[in-house]
Parts: C-alpha cells; sequence; structure tokens
C-alpha cells in the first residue's frame, strides 16, 4: 500500500490498526496496517517497502495521512530462530501505543 492509498483508506474507514514494526538489532522501521478482515498491509514506495530511519519520520509520515495513534511492535529474531511465528503478532503482549 503505497501513501496516497494508506491516505484514502484512512479517509473512508476507521476500523484498523497501524503497527510500526521494529527490528531488533537495526534502527530502520517498517509501518503495517491491518484492516477490519485481518488482511495486513505493508506501507510502500514503488513497490518496495519503506524503511524508516527514526520514529520522527514515522510519525510525521503517519500525520500526513492523518494517523495520530499507532503501536510499536518489535520483531524479535529468536522467535524465527527456533521456529516459532514472530513474537510481535501477538497483539496483546508485544504492543506498545503510540500517540502523536
Amino acid at each position: 500500500m503505497d501513501f496516497q492509498a494508506l491516505k484514502a483508506f484512512v479517509a473512508h474507514h476507521d476500523n484498523f490498526e497501524i503497527r510500526v514494526i521494529g527490528h531488533a538489532g537495526s534502527r530502520f522501521y517498517q509501518v503495517e496496517l491491518e484492516d477490519v478482515e485481518g488482511s495486513r498491509h505493508m506501507l510502500t514506495r514503488a513497490g518496495k517497502p519503506i524503511l524508516f530511519r527514526s520514529l520522527d519520520d514515522v510519525y510525521n509520515e503517519l500525520r500526513r495521512a492523518g494517523i495520530h495513534r499507532a503501536y510499536l511492535v518489535q520483531q524479535v529474531p529468536h522467535d524465527e530462530v527456533i521456529g516459532r511465528e514472530t513474537h510481535y503478532h501477538d497483539p496483546l503482549t508485544s504492543r506498545m501505543p503510540l500517540v502523536f
């Protein structure tokens, strides 16, 4: 989902969740939207996921789209190494609310 599609989606829907995914050991963040049907969409540019270098960059981009709340989730590589589903998919234990 590119930025314009995200902005249009936010303007017409109110039942979705925005996740800012931080990868352990990395200083980059990705943005994911999960809609009411459970479909997940990464924020992309030219068909490739956008990597943000700071949370401030994420905040600025999401504010431009009309979003003021998201969840920060940490992807833990340990889970992937032992063959378990990534930890950030468990919404109650791995999310930290962000309001900007």
